[in-house]
């Protein structure tokens, strides 16, 4: 546990440390500040330096956890640093619903359950950083530490656009869902549901007793069985388009048992 108490401050530093550069040095930042929650609370015109305000604040905490010896001090401040987003994304929430909180960059994304669980996994990481005192760091702990950051960074909406839309971007290319399937990737329910909607159907529905029995596909067409008392029937519609009518059926007699 002393390991883990002892990673956390630096882990969160470079969060904060981040975040403070965002909001003291961004200008889109600064273009964008009276358009967040953050000018709901204290007005457009002191959106700007509060914002600031808030990033020297940043700094200041992230520089005191970085620099030795640790002390409970440091992760209280953490987390009472923490505890303000979490009212802060609340108001928000609240209050301006449509509107971006500001915290990471400029972007128009309202304030989401993602924004919510970053800043309470911030506030569970600071409450642990208040028992750090001296450890070894071994590879366990800079994996573990690894581990927390990327789920820092995965869940701030801000950096969606350089990991999380290239990803879909990709999957769209790689599954092509709009493409027409080939006659083997047809579904089962789709040729059911033509078969529903076919006059071959409507004439043969009367006579069938069971669900279906088989299918097999052949010449583009699917062939679907049931059972009609002493009969079979057999429809066979097509794989490619939507045209109940082109659906046919045959009605056959079951071979008697010798």
């Amino acid at each position: 546990m002393q390991g883990i108490a002892a990673l956390q401050p630096y882990v969160i530093s470079l969060f904060l440390l981040w975040a403070a550069l965002l909001k003291l040095l961004d200008r889109r930042m600064w273009a964008q500040a009276g358009q967040t929650a953050l000018a709901r609370l204290v007005g457009p015109a002191r959106a700007v330096p509060a914002l600031r305000l808030v990033g020297v604040l940043e700094l200041a905490v992230a520089a005191a956890l970085l620099l030795p010896p640790p002390s409970p001090a440091e992760g209280v401040a953490a987390a009472a640093l923490s505890a303000g987003f979490l009212g802060y994304l609340a108001y928000a929430h609240r209050v301006a619903p449509t509107s971006s909180c500001g915290c990471l960059g400029a972007h128009s994304r309202p304030v989401d359950r993602r924004g919510f669980v970053r800043a309470g996994l911030l506030l569970a990481m600071s409450l642990v950083a208040i028992g750090a005192e001296p450890y070894p760091m071994d590879p366990s702990l800079v994996a573990l530490g690894l581990a927390e950051a990327v789920a820092l960074l995965g869940l701030s909406a801000e950096l969606d656009r350089h990991w999380l839309t290239p990803l879909r971007r990709l999957r769209v290319r790689l599954r092509r869902p709009l493409a027409p399937p080939s006659p083997g990737e047809v579904p089962l329910e789709v040729t059911l549901r033509l078969l529903y909607l076919s006059p071959a159907y409507c004439s043969a529905s009367a006579l069938l007793t069971s669900d279906v029995q088989d299918t097999w596909d052949e010449d583009g067409l699917r062939f679907v069985v049931y059972g009609a008392g002493q009969r079979t029937a057999v429809f066979a519609a097509p794989l490619a388009g939507g045209d109940p009518s082109a659906v046919r059926v045959a009605l056959t007699e079951v071979p008697a048992l010798t």
